[in-house]
Order: C-alpha cells, then sequence, then structure tokens
C-alpha cells in the first residue's frame, strides 16, 4: 500500500511539473470602431494555440487574453492581432 502511495505522489507531482502557469497580456489595440471588430480579434485568437481566453473591451480599446507561455508568447498574440487588421501593443502598466 506505502509503495502504491508513493508511486500515486510520484506520478502527481511529475503531471504537475509538467503544466505550465497561465500568462494574460494586455493590449492597446487601434481601429476596433463596431462590434464586428471585437468578432474578428476573437476569431484570431480563437486559432491560435495556447490561447485559453479573450476579452476584448471595444469600448477601451483593449483585449486581454490569457494563455500558455510554452506554446506562445505576448508578442506572437500582439502580432495575431495586427494580422488580422487592428495594430495592437501590450499596453504599459502603470504600477
Amino acid at each position: 500500500m506505502q509503495r502504491w502511495l508513493v508511486g500515486m505522489a510520484v506520478a502527481l507531482w511529475a503531471a504537475g511539473a509538467g503544466a505550465s502557469t497561465p500568462m494574460q497580456v494586455v493590449l492597446d489595440v487601434e481601429n476596433m470602431t463596431c462590434p464586428a471588430c471585437s468578432i474578428t480579434i476573437a476569431k484570431a485568437l480563437e486559432r491560435m494555440d495556447g490561447v485559453s481566453d479573450t476579452h476584448v473591451d471595444a469600448a477601451a480599446h483593449t483585449v486581454t487574453v490569457t494563455y500558455d507561455a510554452q506554446s506562445t508568447s505576448a508578442a506572437a498574440v500582439a502580432d495575431a492581432v495586427t494580422n488580422a487588421g487592428f495594430p495592437a501593443r501590450e499596453k504599459v502598466r502603470d504600477d
């Protein structure tokens, strides 16, 4: 029984070690003028590997994206939005 518990603990640790912490980036986005813009951006990001969540705020001209850093990067996310026709750059934080 003890050997089984040790084996389970090792398996759970190994599974957790391979998982990455989700990252989040907020982008300033230009040219968002209508609800269709939000849909176009969301669809472009849905096609990206590693993107798990997207929130488009057309009023604030921002897009918040949650992604897996092992699969993509903030720069690649910004490039995808830019390539969809909406120039994007990482928002500067006011820390």
